[in-house]
């Protein structure tokens, strides 16, 4: 077996990507899913490159907030009763994550984490001739009245002092330079230029895979069901056999702590169910990405269509969709934007991986060390997947790091 032969499980935008940038660093991969190239999470998210989220979802006082969660199953942030004993030792970490001083380490991280993606990004586009699946739009975050807006001043300032680049916007005239055809119940907004989108998620993730493709790289449709760690290798087991690998890195987003714990690796991860509705193109005059924060959902331009979806949703893997809440948040979109078109769209709900402070799991098993890990990054996977492909490179080669990496340490729990 070849020293640097890796396996990489899992063919969205995070497994992807690593497998780009081990192959492009002279390592021989394989990619390994158990449904295909971009068939989960990565085929249907806002398709933003959020660098500007650096607060993690774990802020202090946010606790006060639980009792409402299982109160209103279609608000912006939920547990599902069926749900609400399961996810307990999870919400216990969620909470200690939210203290000041672990919320203010997650911050840093978090943006030197958003500050790497954003410079991995423009060199995975180089490298791999994507320019014309982006764009580079801004986002606007949008606020009912002066009240809500000085409340989000706070989050600015921590923004401004991460070097977040962004523009107050003080009345709806001004908004509608950017974006026209806004109620005019949003007074204020904050604008970031800096940000930008994919022009579709699942195909910049199939452009990628194709890319890896090309230099020689092969994508096979996998279960993988264990991993072991051997003397000289990793033991990885499928339906039909086992096969051999001397590193392996776990890409498997939501599924991943299922692998990891075949390791002996117990690793805290919960699934964000995330809803949305992508209507046709021609649907709205959509120039810029949309948050509309304190309802907890976004609008962004996929395909010259729109995507109306958001929410958090924790409610794991096995529950049935609840696509009531694609459909609030469309009603409240056509609120929101008087000319949106709402017939013929699609919805879908898909796993997010989530850890209890927002960061991702990057490093090695601390049981197998010939196994990394790179899944757990909540709705940032498709902001962090070039910043996480350098960062296991530089591991597994033993090369420099970017920026520290203790604080997405598998073994941090």
């Amino acid at each position: 077996m070849e020293h640097n032969e890796v396996k990489v499980i899992g063919a969205g935008i995070i497994g992807i990507s690593v497998a780009l940038e081990l192959q492009r660093c002279g390592f021989k991969v394989r990619v390994l899913d158990r449904t295909g190239v971009a068939s989960e999470a990565s085929a249907a998210s806002a398709g933003a490159f959020a660098f500007a989220d650096i607060v993690p979802l774990a802020t202090p006082g946010i606790m006060l907030k639980a009792p409402k969660w299982l109160l209103d199953p279609l608000g912006p942030l939920s547990v599902p009763p069926a749900y609400a004993l399961k996810i307990a030792p999870w919400m216990l970490r969620f909470w200690r994550a939210s203290w000041r001083d672990r919320y203010a380490a997650s911050l840093t991280a978090q943006s030197q984490l958003n500050a790497l993606s954003r410079d991995a990004l423009e060199r995975q586009i180089i490298q791999h001739d994507g320019e014309s699946l982006m764009q580079r739009d801004g986002q606007l975050q949008l606020y009912e009245g002066e009240q809500e807006f000085r409340a989000s001043l706070q989050g600015w300032e921590l923004r401004r002092q991460h070097g977040v680049k962004f523009e107050h916007l003080h009345s709806p005239g001004a908004i509608a330079e950017i974006q026209p055809g806004l109620a005019d119940r949003f007074t204020h907004a904050g604008f970031t230029p800096e940000w930008l989108n994919t022009v579709d998620p699942r195909r910049w993730t199939e452009h990628l895979a194709q890319c890896f493709r090309n230099r020689g790289g092969v994508i096979e449709q996998t279960e993988i069901l264990a991993l072991k760690q051997d003397e000289n290798d990793v033991k990885l087991k499928t339906a039909t056999g086992d096969l051999h690998s001397s590193r392996v890195v776990v890409a498997a987003g939501a599924w991943s702590h299922h692998l990891a714990r075949t390791l002996g690796d117990r690793i805290p991860l919960e699934t964000e169910r995330g809803y949305n509705t992508t209507l046709p193109e021609g649907a709205f005059d959509l120039r810029t990405h949309l948050t509309f924060g304190s309802h907890g959902f976004v609008v962004s331009r996929i395909n010259g269509g729109v995507r109306v979806g958001g929410a958090v949703e924790l409610g794991g893997l096995k529950l049935p969709p609840n696509f009531k809440r694609a459909d609030i948040l469309l009603q409240k979109a056509a609120k929101f934007l008087p000319g949106l078109q709402t017939d013929g769209g699609r919805q879908w709900m898909g796993f997010r991986p989530s850890m209890p402070d927002s960061l991702p799991v990057i490093g090695p098993s601390p049981r197998a060390p010939n196994v990394f890990y790179a899944f757990g990054h909540g709705h940032l996977g498709l902001t962090q997947s070039a910043a996480t492909a350098e960062l296991v490179s530089a591991q597994m080669s033993g090369e420099g790091l970017s920026l520290p990496t203790a604080a997405f340490a598998p073994s941090r729990f």
